[in-house]
């Protein structure tokens, strides 16, 4: 067996020595040859002349090199050892409880290329957190590598000191300034990150979220930041709707001279006015919170309906049974008829008989609405002929007139009939009227 590979071989050869060199086997001092029971230390030249004994096998274990590197030294040399303790133990090399053993290559191959074995020291170091100091112990080179190979979580905001990148050194002072975790909700998003700043608006500034206009933040801009805060970011936007009212005009009378009384025309078309409400709504992160009415104006101006009405008086001539009369102004009116027994006065009255002016009732007095007709007014009735405006009652109103009888010649009356207003043309005229 020949580095660890069993092979039979048929030889010529009667000694130990004689088989390795046909075999083209150079043995160095540190290796070993074992035959049966004897063992052949290669620098005893006089052991390698032992006879072959076919029946025992023959084995050869060569020595491999390996390197030591700690302390700043490199060690090589050949060994049979195949454990690192072993190894470190030939090199007389102590390893602490915190140091690092790198085994670079294979300890149990004979391969040519020496495996190497690298000692690094650990150095230590304190460690100052939230008021806590520790102290540890690393290989790595520098503080980065040292926290990470410590399990020690590192977020981006975090402050170290030394830097990360600054080599380790026995006794080296490290200070680990937290940040704290902050929840930033704004535009839709929620952002999570974490930081050293004290105040809100610090914060978004770092995040570059900006404030336009009426945005707002909560907590304020101003306020201290606590343990695992969450800010909200709210957008304020105002939009203006206008909401429109018609405003009715108003109709207005105006005389007219032109036209004869009675008539009437418009003068002017009338049109409606609009008025407008400017409604502010207010709209946080997109809903509606609010609204109230910021203005209210007249946007555009009524116009009035103006109705001209007739003041021109005519006279006319009116052919009666009686002869022809003169009238200026003639009335729709229901006719009804009473006497003065039929007026509703006790006979016992005083006033039994007697008109609104102080006249016996007889036929040819009317009672009529002082407001239509003028009393002491003349009218011609149709049917029934001139009569005198000299009595009132208290169903007479507007275009009513009741014609007056004696008791003993009533004739009742029921019916709409054109009323003249004889001449003369009083002084006071309603021309408007109802």
């Amino acid at each position: 067996m020949i580095d660890g590979q069993q092979r039979e071989l048929h030889t010529h050869q009667e000694t130990v020595g004689a088989l390795l060199t046909d075999l083209g086997i150079t043995l160095s001092p540190q290796d070993v040859v074992i035959h049966g029971q004897e063992v052949i230390h290669a620098p005893n030249v006089n052991a390698l002349d032992t006879p072959l004994d076919p029946q025992s096998p023959l084995t050869v274990q060569r020595a491999h090199p390996v390197y030591v590197s700690a302390d700043g030294h490199t060690a090589s040399f050949l060994t049979h050892a195949t454990s690192v303790e072993e190894i470190l133990k030939e090199a007389r090399v102590s390893v602490g409880p915190h140091d690092e053993v790198e085994i670079e290559g294979d300890l149990r191959s004979a391969n040519p290329e020496p495996a190497h074995v690298v000692v690094r020291r650990a150095v230590p170091f304190t460690l100052h957190e939230d008021g806590h100091a520790t102290t540890l112990y690393t290989t790595a080179p520098t503080v980065g590598e040292a926290l990470y190979a410590a399990g020690i979580t590192l977020y981006l905001a975090d402050g170290v000191r030394p830097g990360l990148n600054e080599r380790m050194s026995a006794g080296l002072q490290v200070y680990i300034d937290r940040s704290v975790p902050v929840t930033v909700q704004v535009d839709g998003r929620t952002l999570r990150t974490r930081t050293h700043r004290e105040r809100v608006g610090d914060v978004l500034a770092d995040l570059k979220v900006v404030l336009t206009g009426q945005d707002y933040t909560t907590p304020t801009l101003d306020a201290p930041l606590g343990e695992d805060a969450t800010i909200r970011v709210v957008r304020v936007s105002e939009r203006f709707l206008i909401e429109q009212d018609p405003i009715p005009f108003t109709t207005v009378w105006q005389p007219d001279p032109e036209l004869e009384i009675d008539n009437q025309r418009v003068l002017q078309d009338g049109a409606r006015g609009i008025k407008e409400r400017r409604i502010r709504v207010r709209y946080e992160d997109g809903q509606e919170v609010a609204r109230w009415l910021d203005e209210e104006f007249v946007a555009v101006p009524p116009t009035n309906k103006v109705i001209g009405y007739g003041t021109k008086i005519v006279i006319r001539t009116l052919d009666t049974p009686s002869g022809p009369v003169e009238y200026w102004r003639v009335l729709r009116m229901l006719a009804t008829s009473y006497s003065a027994g039929t007026a509703g006065t006790p006979k016992s009255s005083p006033w039994y008989g007697r008109t609104a002016t102080g006249m016996q009732m007889r036929r040819g007095i009317v009672a009529v609405d002082p407001r239509v007709i003028n009393l002491g007014s003349r009218v011609y009735v149709p049917g029934y002929g001139i009569g005198l405006a000299g009595d009132t009652g208290g169903a007479i109103k507007g275009q009513r007139i009741d014609l007056g009888y004696n008791d003993d010649n009533l004739v009742l009356w029921y019916r709409w009939v054109d009323v003249y207003l004889l001449t003369p043309v009083p002084d006071n005229i309603d021309y408007t009227l109802d």
